[in-house]
């Protein structure tokens, strides 16, 4: 059983964390009698590690929870030889057992399968952009801390660092951060102040929905363009990031860049 499979495990369903996608499935039964139903109404969760499935949507416990790594999802019209057969999808990986869903519509499963498969191609990946750049950064700071941050303590490793307001967050990194050109054009033309072009690598987008549970995070939702501002935080997995006039800290794991750069 993978890390954080064993607490997943204690937790009703409406308390789960990291949840990407949910909803009810019927799951096919691997032992149902003659009288028993092939199909199982079953309330599923899909989790950034993890694929639970519960009785309904407000039970304690789930009846079965397994490590979504190394699985793969893909429809599967032959389950089923009814109306729903365009409903139906499954998850295999070698040598494990195998689930079979029917969800409510065509549409919905093509989700499922469309959500694990990135969730998946997110986990076997070996790219992190700028990963470089954010080791060197580590290092400097290893042998060289900041000069310009004194009187703000270090934050928690058991919590996570306090919100910024908007001043105070453009105080701290108007060195860090280039300013933004009052020039800027768009490629028809009209001014589109906030794009410099120098500054189009701290553009970020959310790759999943993100509901903050504290007042210092930042909620957002998949698509949205996220500007940020500090990346000192790094190494405790959160940076500081702006959206609409917001300021608050976002999990750099629920983002990408949101524009490809050329290196030179």
């Amino acid at each position: 059983m993978g890390p954080g499979l064993e607490d997943a495990i204690q937790k009703p369903a409406p308390e789960l964390e990291n949840v990407l996608k949910q909803g009810y499935l019927e799951k096919r039964s691997r032992d149902h009698g003659f009288f028993g139903s092939e199909w199982q109404k079953r309330w599923c969760v899909l989790t950034r590690r993890a694929f639970l499935y519960y009785a309904n949507e407000k039970s304690k416990q789930p009846k079965d929870v397994f490590p979504i790594e190394h699985y793969s999802a893909q429809l599967a019209f032959h389950l089923r030889k009814d109306s729903r057969r365009e409903s139906c999808f499954k998850l295999l990986c070698p040598g494990k057992r195998s689930y079979e869903f029917t969800a409510s519509n065509p549409d919905e499963a093509k989700d499922w399968v469309d959500q694990i498969q990135f969730l998946l191609k997110d986990m076997n990946s070996l790219t992190i952009p700028y990963d470089e750049e954010e080791e060197e950064e580590e290092e400097e700071e290893e042998e060289e801390p900041y000069d310009d941050i004194d009187g703000f303590d270090p934050p928690n490793s058991e919590s996570h660092p306090k919100s910024l307001s908007l001043d105070e967050a453009a105080a701290r990194d108007e060195d860090l951060v280039s300013p933004l050109p009052d020039d800027g054009e768009d490629s028809g033309g009209q001014r589109k102040p906030g794009l410099g072009e120098r500054d189009y690598a701290n553009y970020y987008q959310g790759m999943w929905d993100c509901v903050s549970t504290h007042p210092d995070e930042l909620s957002f939702q998949r698509g949205d363009i996220i500007y940020i501002l500090s990346k000192e935080y790094n190494m405790y997995g959160w940076w500081v990031g702006e959206r609409n006039s917001e300021v608050g800290i976002v999990p750099k794991e629920y983002l990408t860049a949101a524009y490809e750069l050329e290196r030179v």
